[in-house]
């Protein structure tokens, strides 16, 4: 029942899902890490909709290479998307629920709510993998440190810990390569977790949707990965 708003580059791919979406939904193309970007894409929502009532900071790219020979440009590319972009969504998603509390009034607002698409290697490194868990691990202390200070807001702020879902991030080029290099099938590999199964996208955003309403529940990072226990939290 939500109306969604996507951002994402400019290009095909947006225009597709905003097409898929239907007109009822909006989107918004643009470099999420240039300066401003994503003042601009949350005033953007705010003049399709109105207002902001979930944010879903999902992007990254999964940048590799040992740490002995990384070169810096890499993972200083990689902070930017991956750690910097989640930051400024928040911030300025955060200055609207704050308006729009003050708006309302204090009866009967809508505080707000932060997702994070974090992942695995935030807590479970992965061999050459430092590039990409280095910033997911900040973005993994930022939520906890947001819903430190947001909670006597109301404002909740949870995320997702997902792995080996087929996505523009796990290409099937990737995988391929992963599934080689551990001398199995694609299959195997998907599947190589507690459950013995392949995890897919929708149950990814069906654990975001039961975040989302989860009106009690915040600083809460949710395990979507058929089970690992080298990745569980505690």
């Amino acid at each position: 029942g939500a109306s969604i708003f996507l951002v994402d580059r400019p290009g095909a791919g947006l225009e597709q899902a905003l097409a898929q979406l239907g007109r009822d939904h909006g989107g918004h193309g643009c470099d999420i890490t240039a300066p401003d970007a994503a003042a601009r894409a949350v005033a953007a929502c705010v003049a399709r909709f109105g207002g902001l009532d979930i944010l879903i900071s999902n992007a990254g790219a999964a940048m590799t290479g040992d740490v002995a020979t990384l070169p810096d440009r890499t993972l200083r590319d990689s902070f930017e998307l991956n750690f910097f972009a989640h930051l400024a969504f928040a911030q300025s998603a955060i200055a609207i629920f704050r308006a729009q509390a003050q708006g309302r009034g204090a009866r009967g607002a809508e505080p707000g709510q932060i997702l994070f698409n974090v992942s695995k290697q935030a807590v479970n490194p992965g061999k050459g993998f430092a590039a990409y868990g280095l910033p997911k691990a900040t973005t993994f202390f930022l939520l906890r440190q947001l819903a430190l200070e947001l909670g006597p807001e109301g404002i909740r702020v949870n995320g997702i810990n997902a792995d080996r879902i087929r996505s523009g991030l796990l290409t099937p080029e990737m995988i391929a390569a992963r599934s080689s290099a551990r001398g199995m099938d694609e299959a195997s590999y998907m599947g190589g977790n507690l459950l013995k199964t392949e995890v897919e996208a929708r149950h990814v955003a069906e654990a975001f949707v039961m975040l989302a309403r989860a009106e009690r529940t915040t600083a809460h990072v949710m395990t979507v990965d058929g089970g690992n226990i080298e990745a569980a939290l505690r």
